[in-house]
């Protein structure tokens, strides 16, 4: 289990916690500035447009995270009526992968300088620090891409399903996603990650120029 690794190694534990926050509150912030500026007021009318993290966590995808490594926000309310443009869905769907990216990319640059100047990431709890934060943000970028509901990756399928489809969609969605995160924990083989691996190695060279290790 992830969280007695965890506990097991103090910088870690902090980092993996910040990094928890950090993620999953711009993730979810994106989503709602998105949707605000694409016409929905939804998110900014019931508190979602805030970088507190109080306002964004969801404590069945927190736990998910300590349990499996990956999980999820409080998922933003959005009213797609106000959008201008149908394709504002994607863009706010797609705003919190995009979000966790760009933070992976503007942390892992005092780790490409430290690199280029010969100083190892094991050598400085700091980067060792910003390592994870940076490890954290792709695989939560990597999660989300799944086209599962609800994860933001299922908009993309959403966005070609008539309104019957697109429900029955969104009501077994989330018993799949379920059901194969409790066949990664009771099988040998981990479907989730091996669906998930080529993904956060692409990210990861995209940020860091380098694969990842996975949490």
């Amino acid at each position: 289990m992830l969280i007695l690794g965890l506990l097991q190694n103090p910088l870690y534990f902090v980092a993996f916690i910040a990094a928890l926050i950090v993620g999953i509150t711009v993730h979810e912030f994106a989503h709602a500035w998105t949707a605000n500026r694409c016409g929905d007021p939804t998110a900014r009318i019931e508190g979602r447009l805030t970088l507190n993290p109080f306002a964004h966590l969801d404590p069945l995808g927190t736990l998910f995270i300590f349990l499996v490594g990956f999980g999820w926000g409080r998922p933003v309310p959005i009213n797609p009526i106000y959008f201008r443009h149908k394709s504002d869905e994607l863009k706010v769907a797609f705003a919190g992968i995009v979000t966790n990216i760009l933070v992976a990319l503007i942390l892992a640059i005092p780790i490409r300088i430290a690199l280029m100047n010969g100083v190892h990431i094991d050598s400085s709890p700091f980067l060792s620090f910003l390592d994870i934060m940076v490890e954290l943000n792709i695989i939560l970028a990597a999660f989300n891409l799944l086209p599962v509901p609800p994860l933001d990756g299922s908009h993309l399928v959403e966005y070609f399903l008539k309104d019957q489809a697109r429900q029955a969609y969104n009501q077994f969605g989330p018993y799949l996603l379920i059901g194969l995160v409790l066949l990664d924990r009771i099988s040998s083989t981990s479907i989730l990650m091996s669906i998930m691996e080529p993904i956060i190695r692409f990210l990861s060279f995209l940020v860091s120029g380098s694969p990842t290790s996975i949490l």
